[in-house]
């Protein structure tokens, strides 16, 4: 990394996903948190892992710019944030827009998915997109 490059402010931590989880008051968006715990760790065969304070990730890529930036990242992971589920990952995919169409109510920016409550979208097409998302960043995106 060049000398006047930053550090990575998101790394993986040791910290614990379900004292993460357990400790989100508001109950919607902890019992959603849950649920995506469950449903990420099935659909990508990885076990969570908190990344920075607030995300839960699965699986995990390397990347490198041009700038010669460089680092590690979830391959797919969520942030249960205060307004929405954040979902990070899912829109890199070849099959993304696609499954977006059928996912239901949801919004999209700055490649993240941003979903208020679980009950919103089609769980089975989320499910998809984790697949889908995750196979695409850790063989297509992932550097070495």
């Amino acid at each position: 990394m060049a000398a006047n490059t930053p550090a990575n402010k998101t790394t993986a931590t040791g910290a614990s996903v379900e004292e993460f989880l357990a400790a989100i008051e508001h109950p919607v968006r902890r019992r959603d948190g849950l649920r995506l715990l469950a449903m990420m760790a099935e659909a990508t065969g990885q076990a969570a892992q908190m990344w920075g304070p607030t995300i839960v990730g699965f699986g995990r890529y390397h990347y490198k710019y041009e700038t010669g930036r460089a680092g590690d990242a979830p391959a797919v992971g969520f942030s249960p944030r205060k307004a929405s589920l954040s979902l990070y990952g899912l829109s890199y995919g070849p099959e993304s827009a696609g499954l977006r169409a059928r996912l239901g109510k949801h919004k999209t920016g700055a490649g993240c998915l941003y979903i208020t409550k679980l009950e919103d979208v089609d769980e089975a097409v989320l499910t998809e997109l984790v697949r889908d998302g995750y196979r695409y960043v850790t063989t297509v995106l992932h550097q070495d």
